[in-house]
């Protein structure tokens, strides 16, 4: 239904009780119809209604629109290092914001992640609660840990049967899978010495604002096929408004093919946007459908998306053959195995079927246990799935005690329990194979691995980061910024002793930066959530630790472009101190939603302000982004960006350009002049292409640079010569 109608939540709750008793025909059928009233970011509620009954409603005065509750799906240490926020420092981000103090983002409590020593007061203005659940109660929230709420009225609805309590999920907030305590300690997790996984990655565990608050908000449930439903996701969002979080950090989505902006079926776009103009920052993983292009999920302009980079941390193994010849792979197997030389075999020699190509790459049943007993099996895979850890369960079955597992290039590694894993190339998998060939009696020693920092050029872009252009809105450039989302330690529920685990994912990528977020936000309070992504965005870097340009990270690897990585990898030294911003108000999204199709209705019902889109309808490529995307430009185009001087009051900027192939770009004024009177300026740059021909994206840049700031945009421009077959 929008925005509010009333200010007081409990007027727009008796509204909703009053809509529902008109539809149904009493009080008490209401009741027990509704499961959730919106009433404190935006006016909605969620309800069980037949189909006649949601398109009667539909007509109501005063309904955007009804939706189907639907299940979304998850985007399922070392890492603050490598992107420069060091708590030994005195000159970076850590320091400047006081490690994120005072900032509020949005588990397992007993983690030492979410000690409170050191913690400042729960701050003033903090409305929220420690809601009561399953092993949980208000003990287990502190200084730290201020707030916790769990919402499963939506997924108890869809699902259609009892849900109990039991060890493999907990009706609270208490985390049992483990996503939202790795989350939410890198994020905002407390310092842990000597945190490591089995022995690797061993180190000082922190989140990005070790001293930020936390408040849990948990829609995500391991029950059935598991997910989180648009209705408790909205009610998260309704309840984060109202009691006063900062950040809300969401590693989640939903895949292509992607609803537009104006379907509310999307309801992390209208969620995030009621947010937004509450003044939150919204923060969402990219999604992990890559590295195919228009993949991306999150794509709505006010929100942060981020791609996963690595780091420079590798874990190396040695496999040593029986010629003693030496070859190397990687692996976080964390057992005890101490076999020394042991027979190896390839995987096809043992097939229970030799004509079954299901043995290559060791799926369960493939494999004959008498010929595997006792061996290292060598599997091919001719795809990311099935993973490693699958087939690791496969030859542990049939009696094997190690796997080398050669697979197409996919980051992030997967632990196997009981046997050690280790993952090679082709080129390595194929050398072991030659060897295997040609010795009469085979043998190989499996090595433990070692942690390795500094060693290999990074960060690289994910293989599984999902990919722009933006399948619902191109000209909208996604994802803004990479982060590191690779192998990344944090910490989660205890399991067989361990407190900390690795994982990958954007999912892991989307904390980092709601992390850096926080420290931003505690620097400059009054900083809009648009300013804070162009901070981000125009501080970025897009140079690796080698001194090339970032790359890809896929089967077939190139340089990055914006549609892997945005402006860059983020860089939260840098985006303190951006010099100019690209700000964005509520005004400006709305004459963005016009040109994209909204009504003018549906607009006024969604803000509580009266907008006549006939108005607005060209605004689109104008919207004040930190970034340039023209998808179809068939000769000459003129886009409008605005800047804000928040460097020193007096500054002059000259503009530096990097125009995609074969277009012209001119910019007007080339330079920007800042004072007392005047800390707002606009430009205009206008493309122009000659092309006689349809092409691909080429991408280039634009930088304003004061001698000390570099304020760098991405550009991605298609030029195009033929709309439609009538032009041919």
């Amino acid at each position: 239904m929008g925005q509010k109608k009333y200010n007081d939540p409990a007027t727009t709750k008796k509204s909703h009780h009053e809509m529902l008793s008109t539809l149904l025909g009493s009080k008490e059928a209401a009741k027990s119809s509704i499961l959730y009233s919106y009433r404190h970011g935006f006016s909605g509620f969620a309800a069980r209604l037949t189909e006649s009954q949601a398109e009667a409603i539909a007509d109501f005065p005063g309904v955007v629109q009804v939706i189907p509750n639907r299940i979304h799906k998850l985007h399922t240490t070392r890492s603050w290092d490598f992107i420069g926020i060091n708590h030994d420092s005195s000159t970076n981000l850590l320091t400047k914001s006081s490690m994120g103090k005072g900032t509020i983002i949005g588990v397992w409590p007993e983690s030492e992640s979410f000690n409170d020593e050191g913690m400042g007061p729960v701050p003033t203005r903090w409305k929220g609660i420690c809601q009561q659940g399953h092993r949980f109660n208000s003990t287990n929230c502190n200084k730290k840990l201020i707030g916790a709420r769990w919402f499963i009225k939506g997924l108890r609805d869809q699902l259609k049967m009892p849900i109990n309590e039991s060890d493999i999920e907990y009706l609270s907030p208490r985390d049992a899978a483990g996503h939202g305590t790795h989350t939410a300690s890198t994020a905002a997790g407390y310092y842990v010495e000597k945190a490591n996984y089995g022995g690797l990655a061993t180190g000082l565990a922190r989140g990005g604002a070790p001293l930020a608050h936390l408040a849990i908000y948990k829609v995500c449930w391991q029950i059935g096929a598991g997910g989180c439903t648009d209705a408790d996701f909205l009610k998260a969002i309704d309840k984060a408004i109202h009691d006063g979080v900062d950040i809300l950090s969401l590693s989640l989505g939903i895949g292509i093919p992607l609803y537009s902006y104006v379907d509310h079926r999307d309801s992390i776009a209208i969620g995030s946007f009621h947010a937004t103009i509450n003044g939150i920052t919204v923060v969402c993983s990219a999604g992990n459908d890559g590295p195919i292009s228009q993949t991306i999920a999150n794509t709505a302009p006010w929100v942060i998306t981020i791609a996963a980079t690595t780091i420079d941390r590798t874990f190396l193994t040695a496999i040593t053959l029986g010629n003693n010849r030496t070859l190397w792979g990687q692996s976080i197997y964390t057992g005890k195995h101490n076999h020394g030389f042991t027979g190896l075999t390839y995987s096809e020699r043992i097939a229970v079927d030799p004509n079954d190509d299901s043995a290559k790459d060791c799926q369960p049943g493939s494999l004959n246990a008498t010929m595997a007993a006792g061996k290292i099996v060598l599997c091919f895979s001719k795809s990311p799935q099935p993973g490693i850890a699958l087939a690791s369960d496969s030859v542990m079955d049939v009696g094997g005690v190690g796997i080398i597992f050669a697979q197409i290039h996919d980051d992030g590694l997967q632990s196997c329990d009981i046997i050690p894993c280790i993952k090679v190339d082709y080129e390595v998998g194929t050398q072991i194979l030659s060897y295997i060939r040609k010795a009469r009696s085979p043998t190989a020693k499996l090595s433990f691995p070692k942690t390795v920092i500094g060693k290999w050029a990074s960060p690289r872009v994910a293989s599984f980061s999902s990919r722009g252009p933006s399948s619902v809105s191109p000209a909208v450039l996604k994802p803004d910024i990479a982060a590191p989302g690779v192998d990344i330690l944090a910490a989660v529920p205890p399991s067989d002793g361990s407190r900390f685990a690795m994982k990958s994912g954007t999912s892991m990528a989307c904390p980092h930066v709601a992390g850096i977020v926080a420290l931003i936000k505690s620097a400059h309070p009054k900083w809009s959530p648009a300013a804070i992504r162009s901070a981000l965005v125009t501080t970025a870097s897009q140079v690796g630790t080698d001194g090339s340009s970032i790359a890809e990270s896929s089967p077939n690897p190139k340089a990055a472009d914006p549609f892997d990585v945005g402006g860059g990898n983020v860089n939260p030294n840098k985006a303190v101190d951006p010099g100019l911003i690209y700000n964005i108000s509520t005004d400006d999204y709305v004459e963005f939603l016009c040109s994209i199709g909204y009504s003018s209705a549906s607009i006024t019902t969604l803000i509580k302000t009266t907008i006549d889109c006939t108005k607005k309808s060209h605004f689109g490529q104008n919207l004040n982004l930190p970034s340039i995307t023209i998808p179809n430009l068939q000769k000459t185009i003129i886009v409008t960006r605005t800047v804000t001087n928040v460097g020193p009051v007096t500054s002059v900027y000259k503009v530096v350009v990097q125009a995609p192939f074969g277009i012209t770009m001119t910019v007007k004024p080339q330079t920007l002049s800042f004072n007392v009177t005047t800390q707002i300026l606009s430009f205009k740059v206008t493309f122009f292409s000659t092309s006689k021909l349809n092409g691909d994206y080429k991408f280039g840049s634009l930088t304003w640079t004061d001698g000390k700031h570099l304020v760098r945009i991405p550009i991605a421009v298609r030029a195009i010569k033929f709309e439609s077959y009538a032009d041919l």
